[in-house]
């Protein structure tokens, strides 16, 4: 019989950020780290993004389970700000190896092209990141590898804040660790879920992972403190079913904020400024675009599966809205 898993989470704090011009912007939301583990072996789902955040964390590992093994680093998707101590976390725990899916390590590299990387996280977090960047490596077709005998499956759902994402499920535990799939008591990011149809999948994703009947639901990005219950899967559908119904009747973001924080549901949620810069992403920005769409110097860039347009110093995705307004 193989030994009996056992899973903790540890929650990186939210860190300050950097604008364009170089002035403080605000708080990046905090990101979980889950650590599951068996009698000799452990398994990192997600690091954080700061070079001092993933050396806490690393410390965290060590004395969370001192006499074991990291095994496996596992991406649930390819935003940056989930993967980018991998290279530090390799260097603390040799042998250690980073997987995902295809999908994921695509959407990674996509991440740290120069002139993407240098007008987000580049200008973000200047001097913080280790920018050795090291990648996962591809997990088999069937999206599964092993912890001491325990299955472990990569599950692929579609779009949800960004396309191509994924949860670790472990069944023998009933165990979902959702990267950004799921949110905890933070607002959700939907500046890369800009359609309706984009919104819907995000919630058919989430019901992906409900189907799997899980006990335990870890979100990417929660409070520190917060228990990882299944109500997480509800939340975040009741979010973005709240989000499209005030975005149709704002008339402006402020009116969108208001809407949204005066709903006993969403108030106590971390970083409401993710909620009006997702409301400006569908209006102020798109209009500027469309006035500005006879401007050869409007400089459009395609990385990977998306399209980026050049935007106040800054890369900014506008996917499939590019050809209506340019």
């Amino acid at each position: 019989m193989s030994p009996t898993l056992r899973a903790s989470v540890y929650v990186s704090a939210p860190a300050p950020f950097l604008g364009p011009d170089g002035k403080p912007l605000g708080q990046w939301s905090a990101i979980s780290s889950a650590l599951i583990y068996s009698e000799h072996e452990a398994v990192l789902v997600d690091t954080a993004i700061t070079e001092a955040q993933n050396v806490a964390l690393a410390d965290w590992i060590e004395q969370t389970v001192p006499t074991k093994r990291l095994a496996y680093i596992y991406i649930t998707h390819g935003h940056a700000d989930h993967w980018l101590g991998i290279g530090y976390l390799k260097k603390r725990f040799p042998g250690v190896k980073a997987v995902a899916t295809k999908g994921t390590i695509d959407h990674m590299r996509e991440q740290i092209q120069p002139e993407l990387w240098n007008s987000t996280y580049g200008v973000r977090f200047p001097g913080q990141i280790d920018t050795n960047f090291v990648l996962a490596e591809p997990l088999p077709p069937n999206g599964e590898f092993t912890l001491e005998g325990h299955v472990l499956q990569a599950v692929e759902v579609g779009h949800s804040d960004t396309h191509d994402s994924t949860i670790l499920w472990v069944p023998s535990i009933k165990l979902a660790v959702c990267g950004d799939v799921v949110y905890g008591d933070v607002h959700q990011q939907l500046r890369y879920a800009k359609t309706k149809a984009q919104r819907d999948e995000w919630i058919q994703a989430i019901e992906k992972v409900e189907a799997l009947g899980p006990e335990t639901v870890v979100p990417g990005h929660k409070k520190a403190g917060e228990v990882d219950g299944t109500w997480n899967l509800q939340a975040s559908k009741e979010y973005i079913r709240a989000f499209e119904e005030c975005f149709s009747k704002a008339k402006d973001a402020t009116e969108m904020y208001e809407l949204m924080m005066g709903s006993e549901r969403f108030s106590t949620r971390f970083n409401p400024s993710v909620l009006k810069y997702s409301y400006l992403e569908k209006t102020t920005r798109f209009t500027s675009l469309k006035l500005e769409k006879a401007d050869l110097a409007l400089k459009v860039t395609t990385i990977g599966k998306l399209t980026y347009v050049a935007f106040e110093g800054r890369l900014e995705e506008v996917a499939d809205e590019v050809d209506h307004y340019l």
